[in-house]
């Protein structure tokens, strides 16, 4: 199969069949063999009956349900284990991202040779509240990750079908699928400007609080990316630093009361002097963070995962 469409969705009845309709009017002239997959993250009106009625209707629209809503990521990964297209593209089910652009992420894909392309709103139609934050997340983003994208959160995607069978989405970790495709050894990252459509049915799915779980997500992937199979890296250089400045600092306090009474010179004693608990509490924390690494780096040491490695290619 050429092309798998990765729809997720949350309360959508109102534009699934004019979604469709759109997909299959720009699909089929190409000549492609295809399939959309929507994903009903677990809507409360009939988004589910209207994706029956369009898989009885047309054989490549295929529908998974969730019992519950459980969010976007669980939607995609879902999504991707089902799709079987050597081209994956995701878009939202709200009618925003343009069918229009499918062709030539496609093209972009198989052509071009690139891993995944991201699409860019560059003039979005949402209120200020959404676009002012969204203009600070990706610059921090592309900051933390050095991946030069400008729009993180487009749910308008395309990836050889290698990627998305490599990766892992979970939690809200869907904005950061460039990032851990990266990690994964995929690193032809594209981008295409796309249009970005009005609304035309319902209400928006995401409030302001995604942004803050967004920059709290990214600090976990940046550090899983990073340290993920070696946390003692990390802690245990922080650990180390810490614990020799306080105990230098102790020395010093130490030596400097030491000359004081040689030299007959009235000074406090070592234990009033605010830098002394200053310099403990230091090697303290650093004992703390170097065993902390240790505990993490045991953990690692006993995952499944610890030797699991990308393999491209083989030859015998």
């Amino acid at each position: 199969m050429n092309l798998s469409i990765v729809v997720p969705l949350f309360n959508e009845e109102e534009s699934l069949v004019e979604l469709y309709n759109w997909v299959g009017g720009v699909i089929t002239p190409l000549g492609l063999s295809y399939e959309v997959i929507f994903i009903d993250d677990g809507s409360n009106d009939t988004s589910w009956q209207v994706i029956e009625k369009l898989s009885a209707e047309h054989k490549e629209v295929k529908g998974i349900k969730f019992r519950r809503n459980y969010g976007k990521s669980a939607a995609l990964y879902s999504g991707f284990e089902a799709a079987e297209g050597e081209v994956v593209i995701t878009m939202d089910a709200d009618l925003q991202d343009n069918p229009d652009e499918l062709p030539e992420l496609y093209r972009m894909i198989k052509d071009e040779g690139y891993d995944l392309v991201s699409g860019w709103k560059k003039k979005r139609h949402d209120p200020l509240g959404k676009t002012i934050p969204s203009k600070l997340f990706n610059r921090t983003a592309r900051y933390i990750s050095g991946i030069k994208l400008h729009d993180f959160n487009c749910g308008l995607k395309a990836y050889r079908k290698e990627v998305i069978k490599s990766v892992e989405v979970y939690g809200e970790m869907h904005r950061y699928i460039p990032i851990l495709a990266k990690r994964s050894g995929f690193d032809k990252i594209g981008e295409k400007v796309v249009i970005h459509r009005e609304r035309q049915y319902g209400v928006s799915k995401f409030g302001i609080e995604r942004f803050l779980k967004g920059f709290l997500d990214l600090m976990s992937v940046s550090f899983i990316s990073k340290f993920g199979k070696r946390p003692m890296h990390l802690f245990g250089s922080l650990g180390t630093l810490m614990f020799t400045v306080g105990f230098f600092s102790a020395l010093y306090l130490g030596a400097h009361k030491l000359y004081s009474v040689y030299n007959h010179i009235n000074e406090a004693r070592v234990t009033e002097s605010p830098y002394f608990f200053i310099a403990l509490t230091s090697m303290i924390i650093g004992t703390q963070l170097f065993l902390a690494g240790f505990l993490a780096e045991l953990v690692s040491r006993n995952s499944p995962e610890r030797n699991r490695y990308q393999i491209e290619k083989r030859v015998n």
